[in-house]
C-alpha cells in the first residue's frame, strides 16, 4: 500500500464516520421530536373542543380559532405548534412560492393563498407534507404505521380527514389514533375505518 493510497484510504474512512454519525444525531433528533409530538397529540385529548368549521380570521403567525372550537386539522396544527412548529406559517410560506402546487384553484377557486384557512384545509396539508417531509406507503398492514406518522382518510364522497398515530395500543394490538371527527379529540382505534389517502411523516423544517 504506497503512501498517497493510505491517505486516501484514510480520507474515506474518515468521510464514512462523519456520514455515520451526522445520521445517528439525525435519527436521535428525530425520535426525541417524534415522542414530543406524540405525547402533545395525546394531551390534546383532555381539551373540550367544539367542532366548528367556520372561516375565521386570526393573527399570523402563530394564529389559532379560539381554543374550545376546531377541525381535524387543528389538532395536528395545535400539536405541532405545542413543540415549536408553526404549520400556519409553513404552509404559508411555501404556497407563497408555490401556489400552483396546491388545491387551492381548482378546489376552492381562490387565485392567491389564505395564511387564515390554507393550513387548516385537509388537502393543503396533504400536499405540504409531500413536499416538505416524507410521503409514505399507504398500507393495510398495521406495523407500516409508526407514532407520529399522519394519516388522511376520504370519508366518503370525496370528504377528508387527518389524524396522528400515537404510541398507545388498542386492544387490537394496533396504534391508536388522535383524530376530531366531530365529537373533539380522540385517541381511538381507527387507522383502517375509512379509506386512507396519505400517509406523512414531518419533523418540521
Amino acid at each position: 500500500m504506497g503512501p498517497k493510497w493510505s491517505v486516501r484510504y484514510a480520507v474515506s474512512i474518515c468521510l464514512l464516520c462523519s456520514i455515520a454519525s451526522t445520521q445517528t444525531a439525525s435519527s436521535a433528533l428525530h425520535a426525541e421530536f417524534t415522542r414530543r409530538l406524540v405525547a402533545a397529540a395525546i394531551e390534546r385529548t383532555h381539551h373540550s373542543v367544539r367542532y366548528v368549521s367556520e372561516y375565521v380570521r386570526i393573527p399570523y403567525p402563530g394564529g389559532d380559532v379560539p381554543a374550545d372550537t376546531g377541525v381535524c386539522t387543528d389538532e395536528i396544527i395545535r400539536s405541532y405548534r405545542a413543540v415549536g412548529v408553526d404549520l400556519q406559517k409553513e404552509v404559508h410560506e411555501d404556497m407563497v412560492q408555490n401556489f400552483a402546487a396546491y388545491p387551492n384553484k381548482r378546489r376552492w377557486l381562490l387565485a392567491h393563498p389564505d395564511a387564515n384557512i390554507d393550513h387548516r384545509r385537509v388537502p393543503n396539508l396533504m400536499v405540504f407534507f409531500q413536499r416538505k417531509g416524507e410521503s409514505l406507503p399507504i398500507t393495510d398492514r398495521a406495523q407500516d404505521y409508526a407514532p407520529g406518522d399522519l394519516v388522511t382518510w376520504d370519508l366518503g364522497g370525496n370528504v377528508p380527514h387527518i389524524g396522528i398515530v400515537v404510541d398507545r395500543k388498542a386492544g387490537s394490538g394496533r396504534f391508536m389514533m388522535v383524530h376530531n371527527i366531530g365529537a373533539g379529540p380522540r385517541m381511538e382505534d381507527v387507522i383502517f375505518n375509512w379509506k386512507i389517502t396519505g400517509h406523512y411523516r414531518y419533523f418540521g423544517p
